[in-house]
This record gives C-alpha cells, sequence and structure tokens, in this order.
C-alpha cells in the first residue's frame, strides 16, 4: 500500500496534541463495507472512517463509482469522489459475477457494518439481500439508503437531491418572495440523509452491544427531507397555514434579514426578538422607536415588517459595510457579512480552528479539503487517508478480511471476478 502522510485535524488548545496524536478514534476496530455510490451513502461512511473505522469501498472493476468520472479533476483524479471518500480503501469486484457476489456475502460476514443505496431490490437480486446476509452474520448492522424508503409505493422510484427538495416542499420554501422556487446552495438533503443514516447505524451498534443483534437501518431522502420542514408540518396539518417563501427573512422575529450597505455589499443582522431590538433601536439613532406601538414588541412588529426592515434598510444603505460591522458588533448584535466562498475561505478562521484540512493524495497530491465536522476530545476524529485510488486496496483487503492467499487473489483476477 502507498504510504501516506498522516493529516490530523487540529483541534482546539485545550485539547492535549501528544494524546491526539497516539489515541484511536472511537469506532477503531470497526469494520464497514461501503456498496455505496454518490453522495449520501458515502458521506454516510466516511463519517464511519472519520471516527476511527475501517472502510472499504467496493466499487466496478474499470471504472469504479460513477462520481470517479465527474469533474473537475486533480491529476485525472475526480474532486467530486475524493470529498467523500476519505479514511477508505478500495477494493473491485465485478458486481454481475456470481464469485464476486459470493465474495461479497463473504465480506459482509466479517463486517460489523454495510452500507448500499443501490436500486431498492438489487441487493436482494446479487444474493445479498438483508435477509440472507443477517442469516449469515447476525451481528452485522445494514444501511439502505433510498429515495423514498422501503416498503412503500414510491419505493422503487429513482430520487436525488434536487427531486427530495422538489417533492418535499423544501424547494418552494426557498428563495424570494416574489421569485420561483429555488434549490439550496449545496446538496442538503444528501448530507442530512448520509448524517441520518451514521446517526442510525452508532444507534444500532449501541443496541448491538447490548443485545449482540445486529439490525436494518433504512433512511432516505425523502424522510430526510421532511425531517428538516419542522414546523411546518405543524403549521399546515394543525392550523392549515402552508408556509411560503421569505426570501431571507426570519419566519419568527423582525428585524432580521440581509441589508445592502452604501458601498453595495450585504450583511445580515438579527434584531427581532424583543431582546434585541432596543439594542438596535440605540444602535441606528432612533431610540424613538421602542415607543412606537407599531414596533414596540415583537408580535407587532411581525405584523409591521416591511415597516421595520425598511428603517433598517435605509440605516444600513446609508453607511459602509466596515461601518456597519463595527456598530453592530458594538451592539451585540448576532450578524455577519455576506461572504463569498472564497472570502470564508481566505479568513484565517478557517484554518485556525481546524476547519479545513489538507489530505495528501498518493496522484492528485496535497487536496486542500473540508474537515471532520464531529470534535472529540478523547477520541479525537482525524484523516488517515486519503480517497482512495481505484482497486488500491483490493489484495490487501482480501487477505487482512478474509485470509486470502495471493494465489486465490490472482486467481479471482484472472476470472475478472475483481
Amino acid at each position: 500500500m502507498t504510504s501516506t502522510r498522516s493529516a490530523s485535524v487540529s483541534t482546539p488548545t485545550t485539547f492535549c496534541c501528544a494524546n491526539r496524536l497516539t489515541m484511536a478514534g472511537p469506532l477503531s476496530g470497526l469494520k464497514v463495507l461501503d456498496l455505496s455510490r454518490f453522495i449520501a451513502g458515502p458521506h454516510c461512511a466516511m463519517i464511519l472512517g472519520d471516527l476511527g473505522a475501517d472502510v472499504v469501498k467496493v466499487e466496478k472493476t474499470m471504472t469504479g463509482e460513477d462520481s470517479r468520472l465527474l469533474a473537475p479533476f486533480i491529476q485525472g483524479e475526480s474532486v467530486y469522489f475524493m470529498m467523500f471518500n476519505r479514511n477508505k480503501r478500495s477494493l473491485t469486484v465485478d458486481f454481475r459475477h456470481n464469485k464476486a457476489q459470493e465474495l461479497i456475502r463473504r465480506l459482509a460476514t466479517e463486517a460489523d457494518v454495510l452500507i448500499e443505496n443501490f436500486r431498492p431490490g438489487t441487493m436482494d437480486k446479487m444474493g445479498c439481500g438483508w435477509e440472507t446476509l443477517h442469516e449469515l452474520n447476525p451481528r452485522l448492522v445494514m444501511a439502505s439508503l433510498s429515495g423514498f424508503g422501503l416498503g412503500n409505493r414510491l419505493t422503487c422510484e429513482p430520487c436525488f437531491d434536487a427531486i427530495a427538495q422538489a417533492l418535499s416542499g423544501i424547494m418552494d420554501l426557498t428563495g424570494e418572495v416574489d421569485g420561483r422556487p429555488m434549490l439550496a446552495g449545496t446538496f442538503l438533503v444528501d448530507y442530512a440523509t448520509g448524517m441520518n443514516a451514521a446517526c442510525g447505524v452508532l444507534g444500532a451498534l449501541m443496541h448491538r452491544m447490548q443485545s449482540g443483534e445486529g439490525q436494518m437501518v433504512d433512511v432516505s431522502l425523502m424522510g430526510s427531507a421532511s425531517a428538516m420542514l419542522m414546523t411546518a408540518i405543524p403549521e399546515y396539518l394543525v392550523f392549515g397555514r402552508e408556509m411560503s417563501r421569505m426570501g431571507n427573512r426570519d419566519r419568527y422575529v423582525a428585524p432580521a434579514n440581509t441589508f445592502e450597505t452604501k458601498d453595495g455589499h450585504w450583511v445580515h443582522i438579527i434584531g427581532g426578538s424583543d431582546a434585541h431590538f432596543p439594542r438596535l433601536a440605540r444602535m441606528i439613532g432612533q431610540p424613538e422607536l421602542l415607543q412606537d406601538p407599531r414596533f414596540a414588541r415583537l408580535e407587532a412588529r411581525l405584523q409591521n415588517v416591511d415597516a421595520v426592515e425598511g428603517v433598517v434598510a435605509q440605516w444600513a444603505k446609508a453607511h459602509t459595510v466596515d461601518e456597519v460591522m463595527a456598530a453592530v458588533s458594538k451592539a451585540e448584535l448576532p450578524s455577519a457579512k455576506v461572504r463569498t466562498v472564497g472570502e470564508a475561505l481566505r479568513d484565517p478562521y478557517a484554518r485556525d480552528a481546524g476547519h479545513i484540512v489538507d489530505i495528501e493524495h498518493p496522484v492528485a497530491g496535497v487536496v486542500p479539503s473540508p474537515a471532520p465536522a464531529q470534535r472529540l476530545s478523547r477520541t479525537p476524529t482525524a484523516v488517515h487517508r486519503p480517497a482512495p485510488p481505484l482497486g488500491h486496496d483490493t489484495d490487501e483487503v482480501l487477505m487482512t478480511w478474509l485470509g486470502m492467499s495471493a494465489e486465490e487473489i490472482e486467481g479471482l483476477r484472472a476470472e475478472a471476478v475483481i
């Protein structure tokens, strides 16, 4: 295996660096078989790898996971693929080959967790469905990620992040009041589904510690999207009110919105609670607003939101962004300049806080990437290996997981099984 430089994630200075370098992650020793593709499933498996699990990514021979073909590329390696597949080893198989399907069953017998997001029914056709694998390995936790979940009339329908945003109502809630529905600026539902699957796996593992029994974890894009609707659900089903787009305006406090400054920048200011609004009124030099019955209390401000936000907008438009930010900082109001991604990444905070980590890839070189979001003081997360080149670890995995000899592995390769 190609050696790579360790890329441990920086942690707050209160953590002991020596301990951080010598202590294993909390999932050290856990074996995860990742049969998933694209974002949600690989993201789930990557989280488990960040936490110390031994994650083996099973890919199709020759081309690997489809996302390896997506631009942009660094030295021929897909950046898209690298962002969701660090801390994994790559093993290739021909999924259609009977011996490859038998190999997957053998690997699943050794695994603690299996993650898949094939179209429902595909695993059964390969002889690797839940009932079969559970019988072979009763301790196995199997996470199945799909568009619509298992056992309902839409189970077999295709679904992607954008489709889930559209069908769930999230897209309709996003955008300007009089504008068209908009996608979120990132793969919001995919990421939520991956995180929900990882949480479900951890819960199932806790149950297994107590009972010795594995179980199926069923997580869907639509289930994750619906969960993020939160108060929109009782708003409609209890009160009969359908939420609509509000742009950047807050639904529950006013004023709280994005305002343009004199020099053409945008700032988001939250000053709508009854605790914040007095400070905002004094900040903009209009303490008399506190005596105005339209603005004195939160309920009144919500009923007169255009008027109160118009006052703030006029004030912001008369000042530069630096003047606005200095004023809100002095008033201790939650606020931020709206930055581009480039501006956010140029801020030393991103590195100082450990949100960006440089990962040395054996082909692509050093690739700056998002760091693990979880911070554990005694068993830290870490990036201990880059996203693997295709099939990079096939022999190693078959030897260490299944005890196969070099001759057996070469025999499988000669038959185009791997």
